[in-house]
């Protein structure tokens, strides 16, 4: 017979034996990790660069590994590069390149539907959207975490530059500017030119977004690149820079590698030079600062962690939205103000 004295001793011992076994089984499986608010605000922000083949099909198939290989790394969010099916095939009016254009839905977003759903992973996918015949557009699918599709973004600002002949192939986007509430946070959604443009950065965080995407595809002309490619690349990342700071969130822009020149009807290169794409990808945080770059010319699968708790402190600590002067704004619309 177990005395009172003898039951509390037992009690004493199960308790230090169930204690030990604690530690025990903390430190042989550390994933185990505590959960706590701050860690709750910490999402990874997957994306690649890489250089596209001749192929589609190709193409298709290494976007979606390379989205695989980021959702098994942890990542929430992964981001394409701008119309990652194709070379960027806007360095000559050709009208063989508008059967690179596809649906949405299409094969693309099947396919990466499917990794966004097994890996709980949202996808921004950018690609040649094909509407109706003679309307054509570069838009960017989003898919949330289940892989359902919520929506897209059609680009709005349509450049025409030697070798960057877009406006022969895009029509402007006409779904507006706006931010999606996805599972893992709220995103906004723009396209390569519209980096330059801060409205487009503005009306997009108005609606909340806490990181902005640019799939983005934009390289040297090589003859211009010892004169001017410094000072080109730097622009381009201090414009995206800055949308971070005013509209304090973070930005990631995924941009592509590598030198391409696509190929005329005459089996002969379009441009002699090509263009140079000088990949350098990167994610800024609200305060502007990078907090990581990709390379030059490797092809790479990036994984940051992006902190919203910084958004919120950024917005409350420079209150930029709360001191804009909107009364005084209304001559934005208007094209050109004279004296």
């Amino acid at each position: 017979m177990i005395g009172a004295s003898d039951l509390r001793l037992h009690v004493r011992i199960d308790s230090l034996i169930l204690r030990n076994l604690a530690i025990v089984v903390a430190q042989e499986f550390p994933v185990a990790k505590r959960v706590s608010k701050q860690s709750s605000s910490i999402i990874p922000v997957g994306f690649s660069q890489f250089a596209a083949e001749e192929d589609p099909k190709v193409n298709r198939a290494k976007q979606v590994e390379l989205a695989a290989a980021a959702g098994k790394q942890g990542a929430k969010i992964f981001c394409t590069q701008e119309l990652f099916t194709s070379q960027y095939f806007c360095q000559a009016e050709d009208h063989r390149f508008f059967n690179y254009a596809e649906s949405i839905p299409g094969p693309s977003t099947d396919a990466l539907s499917k990794v966004a759903k097994k890996h709980n992973m949202v996808i921004i996918a950018s690609l040649f959207e094909k509407r109706a015949s003679g309307l054509y557009h570069n838009t960017a699918a989003v898919l949330d975490a289940d892989g359902s599709l919520m929506g897209m973004y059609r680009k709005m600002h349509i450049p025409d530059d030697p070798l960057f002949y877009e406006k022969f192939y895009f029509t402007p986007g006409d779904l507006g500017l706006r931010a999606w509430k996805t599972r893992h946070a709220t995103i906004g959604v723009l396209i390569c030119w519209d980096q330059w443009f801060p409205e487009g950065a503005r009306l997009t965080a108005m609606q909340g977004a806490e990181i902005l995407f640019y799939p983005t595809a934009i390289g040297w002309h090589p003859s211009e690149k010892n004169e001017y490619g410094v000072a080109q690349h730097d622009s381009w990342e201090l414009s995206m820079r800055a949308h971070a700071v005013a509209n304090g969130c973070y930005v990631c822009a995924p941009n592509r590698v590598g030198h391409e020149r696509v190929m005329g009807l005459d089996g002969k290169p379009v441009s002699k030079d090509g263009l140079e794409f000088w990949g350098q990808s990167f994610v800024s945080q609200p305060n502007g600062q990078v907090v990581h770059r990709a390379s030059v010319k490797e092809q790479e699968v990036c994984i940051v962690d992006c902190d919203l708790a910084k958004v919120e402190f950024a917005r409350t600590h420079w209150p930029f939205l709360r001191d804009r002067r909107i009364d005084a704004y209304g001559d934005i619309t208007k094209r050109f103000l004279t004296a």
